[in-house]
């Protein structure tokens, strides 16, 4: 059964919109199969930037697919408008370098990145990766949500040895991850590995009520606490020590230290602070903080006397 016209004209402008097209189940930043997230683990050690359409998506485009590459299966990866296969092909070629030459991608050197495994993290490291053949990938993606899985060494790999465990780092993974430090930890919540690495870009914190009044308290921690509400909702609920965002306190807030002032800041319920303290860690500063759920929580958590409205 050959595509009506209409259709393989969508196709056509689908793969010919973008060089990189990968017809997958999910997207880029959340795959919904096991052979799509190897593509897209493929592609990001790659190329940065590349088009995902998800078949799941649009049942004619998952059926029309198939037909369209003469392919069974899912994921489709087109580059330059021409079919290149599926994860077993993509897969083979990233290994072999293949990948690499049909992208155009020359390998200039990278760094091999220090990662420091501590003792309890090795421990716990070696023993799951006893008996195994493979190395341990490890995937620092842009958003710096870790990943460490079993694989084999890929055409281009950067390989570390840290803690008795051999790293293999896609080339992107490998410049943002120097100076990463792996430990294993154990709390009231379980086991497991934390990692902390110095590269990754500065977030807004969030805390909850209680926390933030232990913080207030401790006189160790000089606090710039901020009302991102207006005048008229300042003057009907307020939290003792917060200043109204004016004109004056924006100045106040600039003059501090960006690397050492710890800067919190609230709203009613959370949002309109939060997109408040992301400007300010865009202006420089390392320490910001939102009140999540805002002056209604306090009221509710904290102090009671704190008019809810």
């Amino acid at each position: 059964m050959s595509l009506d016209p209409a259709t393989k004209e969508r196709f056509d402008t689908l793969v010919n919109q973008h060089r990189v097209v990968l017809f997958m189940k999910g997207n880029r930043r959340m795959p919904q199969c096991g052979f799509s997230a190897r593509v897209v683990e493929i592609l990001d050690g790659v190329v940065d930037g590349y088009e995902t359409v998800n078949v799941l998506a649009d049942p004619e485009v998952r059926a029309g697919i198939k037909e369209y590459s003469d392919w069974p299966t899912i994921p489709q990866l087109y580059i330059d408008g021409e079919f290149v296969g599926g994860c077993d092909i993509v897969t083979e070629m990233a290994g072999n370098g293949e990948l690499h030459k049909t992208l155009g991608v020359e390998l200039a050197e990278v760094a091999a990145p220090t990662i420091t495994v501590t003792a309890a993290a090795a421990a716990a490291l070696n023993e799951a990766l006893q008996g195994q053949d493979d190395g341990l990938r490890f995937k620092v993606p842009a958003t710096f949500r870790y990943e460490m899985t079993l694989g084999a060494k890929m055409f281009g790999d950067v390989e570390v040895q840290a803690g008795g465990v051999t790293f293999l780092l896609d080339r992107a993974s490998a410049e943002r991850a120097d100076g990463t430090v792996i430990d294993y930890t154990t709390s009231a919540m379980g086991a497991g590995f934390q990692i902390s690495n110095p590269n990754e870009p500065v977030t807004v914190a969030q805390i909850a009520p209680p926390a933030l009044k232990a913080m207030l308290a401790d006189p160790n921690v000089d606090v710039a606490f901020v009302d991102v509400r207006t005048v008229a909702e300042h003057a009907t609920a307020r939290i003792d020590g917060a200043r109204l965002l004016d004109a004056e306190t924006a100045a106040w807030l600039e003059g501090l230290d960006k690397a050492k002032a710890v800067l919190v800041f609230h709203c009613h319920h959370g949002m309109r602070s939060q997109a408040e303290a992301e400007k300010w860690v865009a202006r420089g500063f390392k320490n910001v903080v939102n009140l999540s759920g805002g002056i209604d929580a306090w009221s509710r958590q904290v102090d009671s006397s704190v008019p809810l409205y």
